[in-house]
C-alpha cells in the first residue's frame, strides 16, 4: 500500500516546497515523477529546479527528453512513470493517480486559497482513505512550517 501525503499550501508557494520534498527522496534513495498541469508549469518548474540555490542541485529532467528513464527526477504533464519512480508527486491541480499502488508515496501538493483545488483534494482524501491507503494531511502554518493535521 502507497502512503499518500496531502501537502496543502498555504504561506509559501509549490516553488518554495517542492525542492526540499525532492531532497528528502532523493536522500532516501527515491527516484520520482513529478506531474504538473500543463507545459508552461513544467517548464517553469525546470528552470527554478537549477537555480533556487546556490548551494543545492537537483539532478532532473523533463519527460520530454531521451534520457528520462535514467535520471532520478522526471517532470511530466502526463500520467505516465517514464523513469520507475517510486515516489509520484501531483501539483499544480493534478489529481492522485487511480494506480496508487504502483508507488510507495504519493504526494499532493495544493492551493489552500484555491476552491476548485480545495475540493478536488477533499475528493482525493476521501479516494485514498476509502482505497485502504495510509493517507496523512499536513498544513503549513504562519511561519511556512509544516503541521500534521490528519
Amino acid at each position: 500500500m502507497a502512503e499518500i501525503l496531502f501537502f496543502h499550501l498555504q504561506s509559501r508557494p509549490l516553488e518554495q516546497v517542492l525542492p526540499t520534498i525532492l531532497d528528502r527522496a532523493l536522500t532516501r534513495g527515491q527516484k520520482v515523477v513529478v506531474q504538473v498541469g500543463g507545459q508552461e508549469r513544467m517548464s517553469v518548474l525546470d528552470d527554478h529546479l537549477w537555480t533556487y540555490s546556490d548551494e543545492s542541485f537537483l539532478p532532473h529532467v523533463t519527460a520530454l527528453e531521451a534520457d528520462a528513464p535514467d535520471n532520478p527526477i522526471v517532470l511530466t504533464t502526463q500520467a505516465h512513470n517514464p523513469n520507475a519512480a517510486q515516489v509520484r508527486i501531483c501539483a499544480d491541480g493534478v489529481r492522485i493517480p487511480d494506480a496508487m499502488q504502483d508507488y510507495e508515496r504519493v504526494v499532493l501538493i495544493f492551493d489552500g486559497d484555491d476552491p476548485e483545488a480545495l475540493a478536488a483534494a477533499r475528493e482525493d482524501w476521501k479516494k485514498a482513505r476509502a482505497s485502504g491507503h495510509a493517507a496523512s494531511y499536513w498544513q503549513q502554518d504562519d511561519a511556512g512550517r509544516w503541521e500534521k493535521k490528519a
